[in-house]
């Protein structure tokens, strides 16, 4: 990261903080000066059950390094509580510079032994728990007329065998994502978003299970959870200066990930052989564009 990166005076908060990739945040932001709002519900894998200890122990060891941070325990997907978590930041620090919406779950389930009611608990956490800060935060935002937003998604949007759960909710991310980085710039506010790469307690469980011990080791090594913050931390920063962007990030590599618009194709007669005959050159992407709107310089930052 470039030097001079720093968030002193600013507020962040962070969801799913307690753990894994959100706690590497957590810390990382509180390391470069942001006081931090931790923000974890302390729940188990499966998304149930909730305990105050990781938020707290994130705190204390924010705390025990020199920065600054609070706890804050709700659920994201309550609208009530992610409200306070968004306020939780204003009471204590007197404002809200940025929200990285990382709180999430996971589970693997072939499509067809789907239970109806996991497609639900995966859109609250992922979509609605993302909504439901931004609805807090925003007002903040248009006010000061600064505010950044990084929200969380994954590579299973692509590709993700046994997860078309998971893709859903993280699919209905993107989007949200995009529409408001379109209806922010114009206020100030920048919206991007990360696809991580990390061995987590989640990862492992559901991405890694059965993996022999000395692959899981080197996949640890590589992909550990705090590689993923220093984009997060850009993205989080006034100097960010993109918006409606989507990175892959983690490990020692980072990439962009965009839609795209294949060359168009002329439909003669409007027929389905025609669309056989043309689907060679649909499919090739030498000449694809770019699906996007402009992408704008950063506002200058609020005091």
């Amino acid at each position: 990261m470039a030097d001079g990166i720093r968030f002193d005076g600013r507020a962040v908060v962070v969801t799913g903080a307690g753990r894994g990739i959100g706690r590497a945040h957590a810390l990382y932001l509180a390391s470069l000066g942001a006081q931090v709002v931790v923000a974890d519900l302390g729940s188990e894998l499966d998304g149930s059950g909730s305990s105050t200890a990781p938020a707290d122990e994130v705190v204390a060891e924010i705390e025990a390094r020199g920065g600054t941070a609070i706890a804050a325990y709700g659920n994201v997907a309550d609208e009530a509580d992610a409200a306070a978590i968004v306020g939780a930041a204003v009471e204590r620090f007197g404002r809200i510079d940025a929200l990285v919406n990382n709180a999430g779950r996971n589970s693997r389930i072939p499509f067809a032994e789907m239970p109806l009611d996991e497609y639900r608990r995966m859109l609250d956490v992922h979509f609605w728990g993302a909504l439901f800060t931004i609805r807090a935060a925003w007002p903040h935002f248009v006010e000061t007329g600064y505010g950044r937003i990084v929200n969380t998604v994954s590579e299973a949007l692509f590709a993700g065998e046994n997860m078309t759960h998971y893709a859903s909710a993280k699919g209905a991310v993107l989007g949200l994502s995009r529409g408001l980085a379109a209806e922010g710039e114009d206020v100030g506010i920048l919206v991007n978003l990360v696809a991580p790469r990390a061995l987590t307690r989640s990862s492992e469980a559901n991405v890694f299970s059965g993996y022999p011990t000395d692959v899981l080791d080197k996949i640890r090594r590589v992909s550990a959870p705090e590689m993923n913050s220093p984009v997060v931390a850009y993205l989080a920063h006034e100097s960010c200066a993109v918006t409606g962007e989507l990175f892959q990030t983690g490990g020692p590599t980072m990439a962009r990930m965009a839609v795209v618009r294949s060359q168009t194709l002329g439909l003669a007669e409007f027929r389905p052989e025609e669309v056989a005959e043309g689907l060679d050159g649909l499919l090739d992407l030498a000449d694809a564009t770019l699906i996007d709107h402009h992408l704008p310089a950063a506002k200058s930052p609020a005091s």
